[in-house]
C-alpha cells in the first residue's frame, strides 16, 4: 500500500476547502472593493480588519511550512525546546503591541523603509528596501515554497515541482484581492490549520498509547514524557548536543530577544497586518494573536516529538528517509498525517496547505508594498496615480512569486533538504541581518541623537560582524572565549588548535550590542560636527494600555513562566 497518496474522500475534502476559501475571498473582494481604492487601501486594507481578522491573519502568516514542516522537524531531533520560539513570541506580541505599533501609527507609518525614510534619510530607507526585498524572496519566499512543497508532495505523493508551482497558483488567487482578502480568508485558514494540527496530536498520542497496550490521549502524553524525556527540556546545557542551536540561558536574556522582537517588531510582512488600524483594534488583534501563540507547540511541536519516539520505535523508517537514506527530520509531520484515514488525511492535507498559503501571500503582498510605496513611487515615478501603483503591486506579487519558484527549483534543496533542519536555516540566516536591523530600529524609536550614519553603520556593520563571528572560528583560536557560551567545535588536523563555533543566537546577541556601541560612537561625533536629526512624534501617554489589555496581557505572561518552570 503506498501511503504517500489522497483518496477521493481527501480531493473532495480538499476542494471544499478550496472552494470556501476562494469564494469567501472574492465575496469578501466584491463586497469591500472600491473601484476609486487608494493603495494604502489595498496594501493595507486600511480601517478595515477587525482585531480577530489582524490576529488570525498575524499567526496565519506566521504559521507556514517552515513551522509545520520545519517546527516539527527540530521538535523530532530536539524536543520541546524548540518551542521557546514560540512561547518566547507570545510575550514579544505585548512587548510590540505596547512600544512599537503606537510609535507607527502616531507617526502614519505604513511600511518598515517609510519609518526609516521619516526618522533617518533616504538612503538609508532605499538600502533597506531594496534589502528586504531581497531577504524575502531569497530566503523567507523560497523557504516556504520549497519546505511546503516538500510536506504536500510527501502526503498526496505529487512531484514536488508540481506542488511548488500549485502552490504559487493558488496564493497568487489570494493574494491578488489585497489585504482585505488576505486578512479576512486568513481567518478560515487558521480555523483549519488549528484543527488539522490538532488532529496531527490526536492521531500521534493515540498512536503511542496502542503501541503500549493501553488507550487515550491521556496515556500517550505519559508514555510520551516518560519514554522521551530527553526532549522536554526547554534550556540545553553545553553537552548538548543541539546546543548550537538552542544555547542555554541565551533563549531566555540573550539573541532570542533580537530574533523574536526583530520579527514581530521591525518587519513589514508581519506588521503591515497591523498598521492599518486603529491603537486599540491593533492592540487588540496582537493580544489574540499572542494566545493563539501559546497554544501553536501542542499542533507543530509535539506531533515532532511523537514522532521521534514513533520512529525509535520502528516506524517511518523509510518513509523520513532523504533520497540518499539520511534521516530528514522534516519529513516527520508529512510520515505523521499519510497515517491518517481518508477524509481526515484530506483535511490535515487542506491545514497544511492553508498554512503554507496564507505565508505565501502574506510575503508576497509585502514585498509588493515596499517595491511599490517605497521603490517605485519614491525614486522612479513620484507622481504615479493610486490605481497605477495597484495595479504594479499586482505584477510585483506575480514576479516575485515567480522568482520564488525559480530560486525553490533551482537551490531549494541543497540549503533545506537532505536531512537539514528547514526551520534552523531560516533562523540562522535570517540572523545575519536582524541585530543590525533591530539596533537601527530600536535606537530610533527612542534615541532622538541616533543618526543616519549610525544607521548606516548599523545595516552594513551588523552584517560584517555576523560574517566574522561566523567564519573568524575556521581560523582563529577563540578558546578563550568558551567561559562565556562558546561551544568546541573541533581539532585543526595537525595543529591540534581548539576551534570555537559561536551558537548563532550567541552571535546575534554580540552583534547587537557591538551594533548599538557603534551607533552611539559614531552619533556622537556626528553631533559634535553639528548634524541634525529627525524626531519621531513620542509621548508617555501612546504607551498606557486598557484594563482589559493589561489583564489579558498578564495571563500570557503568567502561562510562559508556568510552562518554562514547568519544562526547565
Amino acid at each position: 500500500m503506498n501511503l504517500k497518496t489522497l483518496s477521493n474522500g481527501d480531493y473532495a475534502v480538499f476542494f471544499i476547502y478550496f472552494i470556501i476559501v476562494a469564494s469567501y475571498g472574492w465575496w469578501v473582494y466584491k463586497r469591500k472593493h472600491n473601484a476609486d481604492a487608494t493603495s494604502k487601501d489595498y496594501f493595507l486594507a486600511e480601517g478595515s480588519l477587525t482585531w480577530w481578522a489582524i490576529g488570525a491573519s498575524l499567526i496565519a502568516s506566521n504559521i507556514s511550512a517552515e513551522q509545520f514542516i520545519g517546527t516539527s522537524g527540530s521538535a523530532f531531533k530536539m524536543g520541546l525546546a524548540i518551542s521557546t520560539y514560540e512561547w518566547m513570541a507570545a510575550i514579544t506580541l505585548i512587548i510590540v503591541a505596547v512600544f512599537f505599533i503606537p510609535v507607527y501609527l502616531k507617526n502614519k507609518i505604513f511600511t518598515m523603509p517609510q519609518f526609516l525614510h521619516q526618522r533617518y534619510n533616504g538612503t538609508v530607507a532605499m538600502i533597506m528596501a531594496i534589502f528586504w526585498l531581497l531577504l524575502y524572496i531569497v530566503v523567507n519566499l523560497m523557504s516556504i515554497l520549497y519546505l511546503g512543497a516538500l510536506a504536500v508532495s510527501g502526503i498526496s505523493g505529487l512531484d514536488i515541482h508540481l506542488c511548488i508551482w500549485l502552490l504559487a497558483i493558488f496564493s497568487a488567487v489570494i493574494t491578488l484581492g489585497g489585504m482585505k482578502v488576505i486578512g479576512y480568508t486568513d481567518v478560515i485558514q487558521v480555523a483549519v490549520l488549528i484543527l488539522g494540527g490538532l488532529m496531527a496530536s490526536y492521531l500521534a498520542l493515540t498512536l503511542l498509547s496502542e503501541k503500549e497496550g493501553t488507550t487515550g490521549l491521556l496515556n500517550g502524553f505519559k508514555i510520551l514524557h516518560s519514554e522521551a524525556t530527553d526532549h522536554f527540556h526547554m534550556i540545553f546545557k553545553k553537552d548538548n548536543p543541539n546546543y548550537m542551536d538552542l544555547p542555554g540561558l541565551s533563549v531566555l536574556i540573550g539573541g532570542m530577544w533580537i530574533t523574536n522582537l526583530n520579527y514581530w517588531g521591525c518587519n513589514q510582512y508581519i506588521t503591515q497586518r497591523a498598521l492599518g488600524a486603529n491603537l486599540k483594534t491593533a492592540r487588540g488583534g496582537i493580544l489574540f494573536a499572542a494566545f493563539l501563540k501559546l497554544l501553536m507547540p501542542v499542533i507543530v511541536v509535539l506531533p515532532g516529538i511523537a514522532a521521534y519516539l514513533l520512529y525509535q520505535k520502528g516506524m517511518f523508517h523509510q518513509e523520513m528517509a532523504s533520497s540518499s537514506g539520511v534521516l530528514d527530520p522534516n519529513k516527520a509531520y508529512p510520515s505523521l498525517l499519510n497515517l491518517l484515514p481518508s477524509g481526515l488525511k484530506g483535511l490535515s492535507f487542506a491545514a497544511l496547505t492553508a498554512a503554507i498559503v496564507a505565508s505565501l501571500a502574506g510575503k508576497a503582498n509585502s514585498i509588493a508594498t515596499i517595491f511599490t510605496l517605497d521603490i517605485y513611487k519614491k525614486a522612479i515615478n513620484p507622481e504615479a496615480t493610486d490605481k497605477k501603483l495597484v495595479n504594479l503591486g499586482k505584477i510585483s506579487v506575480l514576479v516575485a512569486l515567480l522568482l520564488g519558484i525559480l530560486l525553490s527549483e533551482l537551490i531549494g534543496k541543497a540549503l533545506m533538504g537532505e536531512g537539514k533542519q528547514g526551520f534552523q536555516y531560516i533562523q540562522e540566516y535570517t540572523g545575519f541581518v536582524s541585530p543590525g536591523i533591530f539596533a537601527m530600529f530600536i535606537l530610533g524609536f527612542f534615541w532622538k541623537k541616533a543618526t543616519s550614519n549610525a544607521a548606516l553603520f548599523a545595516t552594513i556593520g551588523g552584517f560584517i560582524f555576523s560574517c566574522f563571528f561566523k567564519l573568524c572560528p575556521k581560523f582563529i583560536d577563540l578558546s578563550f572565549l568558551s567561559p562565556y557560551g562558546f561551544s568546541k567545535l573541533a581539532l585543526q588536523d595537525d595543529k591540534v588548535t581548539k576551534l570555537y563555533e559561536i551558537p548563532f543566537l550567541d552571535r546575534m546577541g554580540f552583534v547587537f550590542i557591538l551594533c548599538v556601541i557603534g551607533m552611539y560612537i559614531i552619533s556622537k561625533i556626528d553631533q559634535a560636527r553639528g548634524v541634525t536629526t529627525n524626531g519621531l512624534e513620542i509621548d508617555g501617554s501612546m504607551f498606557k494600555t486598557s484594563r482589559g489589555f493589561l489583564a489579558g496581557a498578564l495571563i500570557v505572561t503568567g502561562i510562559v513562566v508556568a510552562l518554562y518552570s514547568i519544562f526547565w
